[in-house]
């Protein structure tokens, strides 16, 4: 089995986890393949030696990656989906940071985690994600997102007005600092911090989430992921940001955004122990009364 191995942040803190993960896919027998910038920064933090196979591209998952493990937090997991793509190669992530919604096997496990892989002892969650189309293609073949898309304010402090139609059909103007267009996933990412409901994976919906409205009656809105969402910008600033899991760039007002489902998801790893609910409830502290 060869497996694609990402990480952003190399510390002191996690070059022990690297470590371990190294060793024990050594011992399983299993091929590592290294992100190229994560192995030469390991080369020079650590005492790695072993010329391991690299890949810089996503076309490098088209063939020969069967695993792909992302050590890190939520971020990290994001950046190596873009690696992914529709490739259809099965994703985990061993979380050093904080959170975790999507990074989450603790690091405390990582033996026993790839020992279950190794025994099949797991099914594929699907996660869904959305493509943007504007009309200078910003974002090139990179036009996807987990998490979410976001347009908001740029350059000022006055707010601006998102008009925003579903399926041809005109649905509000958000006058507001900016609006969040959010998958399952992303619902427990920006769209949470901002008041929208929390979606549990496998919902086929998409979440429209105003950020700071000046009309408190307009609240967030879950619609079917099968319909088109068109947004376009007014403005006192001629530009607004507009983003993708965090990727900005500069869009022009009144130029119309496309947002739809994409015509790919992507294979999360799940144990049978570790699954959504038990993961919200732990991260969110549902229950404990911190209180005490």
């Amino acid at each position: 089995m060869r497996v694609a191995i990402y990480g952003k942040k190399i510390t002191k803190q996690t070059i022990p986890v690297f470590t371990e993960v190294f060793r024990f896919l050594d011992q399983l027998g299993w091929d590592i393949v290294l992100e190229k910038e994560l192995k030469e920064t390991l080369q020079s933090k650590t005492d790695l030696t072993k010329n391991y196979d690299t890949f810089s591209n996503h076309t490098d998952f088209y063939s020969g990656i069967d695993l792909t493990l992302s050590i890190g937090g939520d971020g990290t997991f994001i950046k190596t989906v873009s690696y992914i793509r529709n490739s259809g190669v099965p994703i985990m992530g061993i979380n050093t940071g904080r959170m975790g919604f999507l990074s989450n096997i603790p690091k405390e496990l990582i033996e026993d985690t790839l020992t279950r892989v190794k025994n099949k002892e797991y099914e594929f969650q699907k996660r869904s994600l959305l493509r943007v189309y504007t009309e200078e293609d910003l974002f090139g073949e990179d036009n996807f997102a987990l998490n979410e898309l976001t347009v908001h304010k740029k350059d000022t402090a006055s707010m601006i007005t998102v008009h925003a139609s579903l399926d041809n059909k005109y649905l509000n103007s958000y006058w507001a600092d900016g609006l969040i267009v959010a998958t399952p996933t992303g619902s427990t990412a920006y769209s949470l911090s901002c008041g929208g409901p929390i979606i549990t994976p496998g919902c086929q919906v998409h979440i429209l989430t105003p950020i700071a409205p000046h009309n408190l009656n307009v609240r967030p809105m879950v619609v079917p992921d099968h319909l088109p969402i068109e947004l376009s910008v007014e403005g006192r600033d001629r530009k607004s940001l507009l983003s993708l899991d965090g990727n900005s760039k500069s869009i022009k007002q009144g130029e119309k955004v496309i947002v739809k489902k994409a015509e790919f998801m992507i294979n999360v790893i799940r144990f049978e122990n570790n699954n959504f609910l038990d993961t919200i409830r732990n991260k969110m502290l549902w229950g404990i009364d911190i209180r005490n």
